[in-house]
């Protein structure tokens, strides 16, 4: 039988093994079957230390029998099977209960001495003796050790694959060279000349050579030309979504002398950096393309993003086009709307009627504020997930801005552009993201970036309280916190925890990180409070509790009164991680540090030091100096960089917790690819791709990539390639 990438694996391997493998792994086709790749390799030959083995965790080692003997159970049926197996360092014993003495016999010969095989299991120990209490084990063929020399046997690499408590990894590897037998031959993503021009193997030989490899010289560049098949593919993905945008008809904006934007700009009491120039300009061309806007800001914490955005809004107005500014949560909704509205003033703000739309509105002022978004007498409309629902509508929606798009799906914001005749759209986050994850994650989005931060601002300073080494310091925190509070300034102080007594943290957030085996963070909002409370100076001062479970009208009132100065230390979780803009709050203190990460640590800190009153930023932690949690919390004090912290953030933190839980589609596109490793491979892909697709836009002469990316790149994947 002949097969394909695209034959279920039904009918590749059977029922049963297709049934194990889709429950194990979520596969269904050959493709996803052969896209499994090996981890590792074993050598036949390697001598694997014994001795080392760590206890209580599954291992795979290669070994050889040096015993093998069974006997009667004295006390109940049955039959135990003893084997001792050695790796030229250290021995270890297999154990086997068998229900009869047969199957016993038939056990102790077949791991006979003198044979070598793969095994796996949890590591045990008994009697101070390092064993496995019944293994699985597969023993290296006869056949092969007949037809082959001890020598060329050992240059055999074995692959080990990801496996289950179901299937484990030999059960795979046949899987595989069955499925390898039968395959056909394997369209390839790369034409001859891309694949002779960077020195890259066949599709086909490329999932021999990875899977069944002669030599460890196979492997390199088998993995080599998969990683460029995966860079190709979702690259080329990327730009034809680009494309498909592209192709699409836009009303034009334009601003015109005299109009709103104009008006605004002379009204400005400030003059626009550098980079706002930049990026303004490139967004204001944008908005009298052909095409709809498709554009990222990236820019620092206060770097002046929404200042950028709202003269995006005001280009369009001009026009009688609407924008809508979509935000995560109800406490930054109702920021950003006091905001515009203080930027554009008692004159521009009436012309404009800047509206928030949220759930938490009661109903009579929601019903109007929908039907002023409807008539279209609002023409920036400012809201939460309420700006998605069926009975809101707009009268000419011009332009989407999304805030803090990591927490948005593709398919939020498509709902929003969906309100409109193909709306502009432009997609702002303050987490600033590392060149190669951007070109991979964000390879659709036209990119702009605020580095330069308004004059002004008296900067920040951060340093690490680290009470494993001198617990005394927790003490000079809070007194650091009552000399601000003492000079008429203000403090937050940050948990990672609502109450840790009730283990309660953010509604749809994660599980705050657990370093070093800890079982969870010490504070909690609540018990902050509490302990707070009899502090003989911060005890008596005005203090508030900010968390997301609490009614959005709560959380409001309490975020107005401590931007009016009327409270001076606010106890609160990461609901104040983006936007809030208090420019009296002079300290940040936050505990618990090393539960967060480096980009959610940077982001806390830049709700400080905004106004003229200088940023003091306090990490409280406990984690012992040199570990990992340790590292992120040095790392984040040691600069107020925020691109280089991206940078640090994907070292420390790998690529999967990069892209994000979102990210579904490209984690199940990247199995090789590694966005920090094969930066340059990826930029080499991304030319490829943009040479391909100005010669093909439709892959017709690229058979190999277009199948590649059918089979790797869903419609479904597609969505999620364009979450952050």
């Amino acid at each position: 039988m002949s097969l394909s990438l695209d034959s279920s694996l039904e009918d590749a391997l059977g029922a049963a093994s297709a049934k194990t493998l889709g429950r194990a792994f979520a596969m269904r086709s050959v493709g996803d079957l052969l896209a499994h790749y090996p981890r590792r390799y074993a050598d036949p030959g390697e001598l694997t230390p014994i001795r080392d083995l760590p206890l209580g965790e599954t291992v795979t080692i290669v070994a050889e029998v040096l015993s093998s003997s069974f006997r009667r159970m004295r006390n109940r049926p049955g039959a135990m099977v003893d084997v001792v197996i050695g790796d030229g360092i250290g021995r270890m014993s297999l154990t086997f209960f068998a229900k009869n003495v047969g199957a016993a016999e038939w056990r102790s010969k077949d791991l006979a001495v003198g044979r070598r095989g793969v095994f796996s299991g949890k590591v045990g120990e008994f009697n101070g003796v390092t064993q496995f209490a019944h293994p699985e084990y597969e023993l290296f063929d006869d056949e092969d050790s007949a037809r082959r020399s001890a020598d060329a046997r050992a240059a055999v690499p074995i692959p080990i694959y990801p496996a289950t408590s179901t299937i484990q990894t030999w059960q795979i590897a046949r899987l595989i060279g069955r499925v390898l037998d039968d395959l056909a031959e394997v369209p390839d993503p790369l034409t001859k000349d891309i694949r002779e021009s960077e020195e890259l193997l066949t599709a086909g030989e490329a999932l021999e050579r990875i899977h069944r490899p002669r030599t460890r010289n196979d492997i390199d560049p088998a993995v080599r030309t998969l990683r460029m098949h995966e860079a190709l593919t979702l690259q080329t993905a990327l730009l034809q979504q680009r494309d498909a945008v592209r192709a699409l008809s836009a009303t034009a904006r334009p601003a015109g002398p005299g109009g709103l934007l104009e008006r605004f700009d002379a009204a400005m009491p400030y003059t626009l950096t550098p980079d706002q120039e930049t990026v303004g300009a490139q967004i204001a061309a944008d908005l009298i393309g052909s095409w709809p806007m498709n554009r990222l800001v990236q820019g620092e914490v206060g770097s002046g993003k929404t200042l950028v955005a709202l003269r995006a809004m005001l280009q369009v107005a001009e026009s009688g086009g609407q924008a809508a500014l979509i935000a995560p949560t109800e406490v930054l909704a109702g920021q950003h709307l006091r905001s515009i509205a203080k930027m554009l003033g008692p004159e521009l703000a009436p012309l404009l009627m800047p509206t928030l739309l949220t759930g938490q509105l009661p109903a009579a002022e929601r019903r109007k504020a929908a039907l002023r978004v409807a008539s279209g007498q609002a023409l920036i409309v400012v809201g939460t997930h309420a700006l998605l629902g069926e009975k809101t509508t707009f009268a000419d929606l011009g332009l989407v801005v999304v805030d803090e798009q990591h927490r948005f799906g593709v398919e939020q914001r498509e709902a929003l552009r969906a309100k409109g005749s193909s709306p502009h759209a432009l997609v702002l986050t303050a987490t600033p993201i590392p060149r190669t994850v951007a070109m991979t994650v964000f390879g659709d989005l036209d990119t702009s970036v605020i580095r330069t931060m308004p004059a002004g601002r008296a900067g920040i300073e951060s340093f690490v309280a680290p009470l494993a080494e001198h617990p005394g310091w927790f003490n000079r925190v809070w007194e650091r916190a009552a000399e601000e509070i003492a000079q008429g300034r203000q403090v937050f102080a940050v948990c990672a925890a609502i109450d840790t007594a009730k283990k309660t943290a953010e509604a749809g957030e994660q599980p705050p990180l657990a370093p070093d085996g800890a079982s969870g963070p010490r504070w909690g909002v609540v018990q902050l409070d509490e302990a707070l409370a009899t502090h003989p100076t911060l005890g008596g001062i005005r203090r508030a509790v900010l968390h997301g479970r609490m009614p959005s009208e709560e959380k409001d009132a309490v975020m107005q009164a401590f931007a009016r100065g009327d409270i001076d230390l606010l106890l609160a979780t990461t609901v104040i991680e983006v936007g809030v803009d208090v420019p009296n709050a002079s300290t940040m203190i936050v505990l618990d540090a090393d539960r967060f990460g480096v980009s959610q640590l940077h982001q806390l800190r830049g709700r400080v030091g905004r106004g003229g009153v200088p940023g003091l930023c306090l990490l409280v932690t406990e984690a012992e100096s040199g570990s990992l949690a340790r590292e992120r919390v040095d790392a984040v004090a040691a600069t107020l960089d925020g691109f280089a912290l991206a940078e640090v953030d994907l070292e420390l933190r790998g690529e999967g917790d990069v892209l994000g839980a979102a990210q579904a589609g490209v984690r199940s596109s990247l199995k090789l690819l590694r966005v920090v490793k094969d930066a340059g491979l990826i930029t080499r892909a991304r030319e490829l791709a943009e040479t391909i697709l100005v010669a093909d836009p439709a892959l017709e002469a690229h058979p190999g990539l277009r199948k590649a990316i059918a089979r790797r790149v869903s419609d479904e994947d597609r969505a999620a390639l364009a979450k952050n």
